[in-house]
């Protein structure tokens, strides 16, 4: 056995069926495994096609045009061994792999065994698990190849493989406790694994853990970014050897492909720890920031669109989804620079890039937001100086283009429509509900227009607070072609904009961190608050994280938050919440594209799912 190995692992950047994309981060991280002498380098779960086919899996051409991209991956493997995944169709099944290339030579397959079936997951839909311990042989193109749980050697050193969701199993189930008595001394573990805040902390003891009572080295490596529209990834990459941290990245890079890679000893291996080392505590502000930062860049980039269009009230969400921008091009152009920035997003002239290049970088940051942020202030006659100060007050200080204008005539003659129509006037102690819902209606179709103006995304501001109660008018506020708050709640959002203000130097959101969050539709004198109307943010989110990451029932959630409140008030609260809850599945059901960011969400499409139609908790409401 050699004594020792350089391994590596590449997070990558990719995108479902973006064939171009995808192989020219593939081949370029073997290029430079290669310029660094690695051995044996490891890319992430279904590199080949992008994890995030959904039902393109299912269909016979796709797997026959990732083997097809397999072949192309395989010439470029010059002395050096490659572990790339793609989806193998065999026996009328679909498995999900990862090939393993040694100079040029297809060595086999090994198929993931357990599939990830629980929150953002659904991959028995598409794959096939495969048995333990079983190896088969199957020709394709006139070739023969090995497929299954298959020990692969390298100079004398033996590996094995965990597919992601393969490691997230006991330890007596998982593949790795099987490999131990065969004399396995390298783990590898290509994953697919979406980001959610204190994630890190968590998949960092499972490779640690591992490594230590299975007496191995362990290579991890995640996928990188906004892969489709959703989920993120942190790109990851960890390696450990017998409780060991040797290598773990930066995550949540804005680069397309990051490798990193180190020695690892197999004949004098790094001595059993006692104790795991602690990665330290982990701020969740800060993962928030680069997590919405860099999945809002992909989404631009990756849907075509040249920029972001924002309805901004002046209250926290709008002025949170600003700040996301601005933070996004600031944390981009420092990272990869202003021309690589540019080089992605595709949409800039080179008279502006050049132009950009004379600048400083924070120059450069605020004359890319102008370019790229266009805002729009749309006051009713129950705006309030203040919400007009704070919008454009942060506006100017980020460098947004800013546009405002009132919107009372056209609310005036729908409200007059409609009152010819039914002959009578609406008033506010009969007609709330319309009164307010028509303000935030009328302003969708003008800000639509300007996202049309640019081929822009339009940027709606709900977030999950206001989601789990319908808190929003549809076809109004939450019009847009992506909602990047949705995935979190309003008390965070507000704790964040404060932190934003002190520790990234938004001086614009003083305006904004001295207000209470308001609809500002009801007039003036009635002094309308989201609270006043709801409830408060911070019992509403314990009340929602209890009835659906706990899932526990309205009765055992009053249990559970006894002393919070009077029992009367919670009682109040939790029925409210029910009610609200029961009612606007319709909306949630509606709602743009959310990204995952917590532990858990309220998107049906992508963890929640609940019936539109339902009892509304009646029963269970009487306690």
């Amino acid at each position: 056995m050699k004594t020792s190995l350089k391994i590596a692992g590449a997070a990558l950047n990719q995108t479902p069926l973006d064939w171009k994309n995808n192989l020219t981060n593939i081949k370029n991280a073997i290029t430079e495994a290669q310029a660094q002498g690695v051995e044996i380098l490891c890319l992430p779960e279904l590199a080949i096609t992008g994890y995030g086919c959904e039902d393109m899996f299912l269909s016979s051409w796709l797997p026959e045009a990732a083997f097809e991209k397999l072949l192309e991956v395989k010439e470029w493997c010059t002395n050096i061994t490659v572990c790339v995944g793609l989806p193998l169709r065999l026996y009328n099944h679909i498995y999900n792999t990862t090939c393993v290339i040694k100079n040029q030579e297809i060595i086999g397959f090994t198929a993931k065994q357990f599939l990830a079936n629980d929150g953002v997951h659904y991959e028995p839909r598409w794959f096939t698990s495969w048995p333990a311990n079983e190896i088969h042989t199957f020709e394709k193109n006139g070739n023969k190849y090995e497929v299954g749980d298959i020990i692969y050697e390298e100079q004398g050193v033996r590996f094995a493989f965990e597919i992601c969701e393969d490691a997230w199993r006991s330890d007596n189930d998982r593949p790795a406790a099987r490999h131990l008595t065969k004399g396995v001394h390298l783990i590898i573990n290509p994953s697919a694994s979406h980001f959610a805040m204190s994630k890190t902390d968590v998949r960092y003891k499972l490779v640690l853990n591992a490594s230590k009572k299975f007496h191995c080295a362990y290579l991890y490596v995640n996928l990188l970014g906004n892969e489709a529209g959703r989920m993120i990834y942190d790109g990851e990459i960890l390696i450990a050897q017998n409780g060991n941290l040797i290598t773990r990245n930066v995550l949540l890079s804005f680069k397309s492909v990051d490798v990193e890679s180190a020695v690892v000893n197999f004949e004098h291996p790094l001595p059993p720890v006692e104790t795991i080392p602690e990665l330290g505590p982990i701020d969740e502000i800060k993962e928030f920031i680069s997590a919405i930062t860099l999945a809002l860049f992909d989404y631009l980039r990756k849907s075509r669109s040249r920029g972001f269009v924002l309805s901004l009230s002046g209250g926290a969400d709008s002025c949170a989804c600003a700040i996301a921008v601005a933070e996004m091009i600031r944390r981009a152009v420092c990272e990869i620079g202003v021309d690589e920035f540019a080089n992605k997003l595709n949409i800039f002239s080179p008279e502006e890039v050049a132009h950009y290049k004379t600048l400083s970088e924070d120059e450069q940051v605020k004359a890319v937001t102008g370019r790229l942020l266009v805002t729009a202030y749309q006051a009713s006659r129950n705006s309030s100086e203040d919400t007009f100060n704070s919008a454009k007050g942060l506006a100017d200080s980020i460098g947004a283009t800013f546009y405002n204008w009132f919107i009372d005539e056209e609310v005036t003659s729908y409200t007059q429509t409609v009152e010819k129509a039914i002959g009578r006037k609406l008033t506010w102690e009969h007609d709330d509900i319309t009164l307010q819902n028509i303000q935030a209606r009328v302003r969708a179709p003008v800000i639509w227009m300007f996202a049309n103006l640019n081929n822009s995304l339009l940027l709606a501001t709900s977030n999950r607070s206001e989601a789990s109660v319908g808190y929003a008018t549809m076809d109004g506020d939450t019009a847009g072609s992506i909602s990047p708050l949705a995935g979190i709640d309003k008390y965070f959002l507000r704790q964040w904009l404060l932190w934003a203000e002190r520790e990234l130097g938004y001086e614009g959101l003083r305006f904004v961190n001295s207000l209470q969050p308001t609809a500002e539709l009801r007039p003036a004198e009635q002094t309308q608050t989201d609270e006043k109307d709801l409830m408060p943010y911070e019992i509403l989110n314990q009340i929602e994280r209890l009835g659906f990451y706990e899932r526990l029932s309205p009765k055992q959630i009053f249990e559970k938050m006894q002393g919070v409140e009077p029992d009367d008030l919670l009682k109040l609260h939790i029925k409210r919440f029910f009610t609200l809850w029961s009612r606007n599945q319709w909306k949630r059901e509606r709602y743009a594209p959310s990204f995952h960011l917590d532990d858990y969400n309220v998107d049906p499409r992508s963890w929640l799912r609940f019936p539109i139609l339902s009892g509304g908790y009646q029963e269970e409401l009487d306690f």
